[in-house]
């Protein structure tokens, strides 16, 4: 597993029983959990009484280290002995190894949603509906005389969750008047010339 210098810094800040004792790395670890699978999680989760006495730059340079090491486990599917095995590498003693590898196995199934929930690729538009809409009055009762399109762009989003993929149809709307649609279907047309021409190379 490839991880940048300053996510392997901080594992080993984080495997040190000097700057991390075995209650203070329990509770950074399942803060780490935490941080990634709970929407509403925010700072608070490192504001618990028993880490105030660690530096708030090792803290959260720990955290940071400890959530990606988790999202690149969950995205690569890691087992218990590839976990195992990259901790021992980063000194990790026997005990932070299993409660690890136990916070791991617990929060496995939610992880993946999460990863599975962001998507392999972007969505892609299957259909176009327009309709045009002439404004006569507004709401203050001033007579406008406004045309506009109303636009619904049909998407198709990929999810992954599971081991199953899954796909839904959402709509993206919009309202724009004849500049803005001219503007839009100039930069489309754009972008298909330059994609015609970088498939030619």
């Amino acid at each position: 597993m490839e991880l940048s210098e300053f996510v392997q810094k901080g594992f080993q800040l984080l495997a040190d029983p000097g700057s991390f004792d075995s209650s203070a790395f329990a509770l950074l670890l399942r803060a780490a959990f935490r941080s990634l699978l709970d929407a509403p999680a925010d700072q608070a989760v490192l504001d618990h009484p028993d880490l105030k006495h660690i530096d708030p730059v090792v803290l959260k340079h720990c955290h940071a280290a400890a959530a990606t090491y988790i999202l690149e486990a969950g995205k690569q599917r890691a087992d218990k002995s590839t976990l195992s095995t990259y901790l021992e590498d980063c000194k990790f003693d026997r005990e932070r190894i299993e409660l690890f590898c136990t916070e791991y196995q617990n929060n496995k199934n939610s992880l993946e949603i999460l990863l599975g929930s962001i998507g392999r690729s972007l969505p892609h538009i299957i259909d176009v509906s327009w309709r045009l809409e002439y404004q006569i009055k507004s709401s203050q009762l001033h007579k406008m005389y406004r045309p506009a399109y109303l636009v619904t762009l049909n998407i198709e989003v990929f999810i992954h969750v599971q081991n199953t993929d899954s796909q839904s149809h959402p709509e993206i709307r919009f309202s724009c008047n004849m500049e803005q649609l001219q503007d839009l279907l100039g930069k489309l047309k754009d972008a298909s010339k330059s994609l015609e021409r970088a498939t030619q190379l």
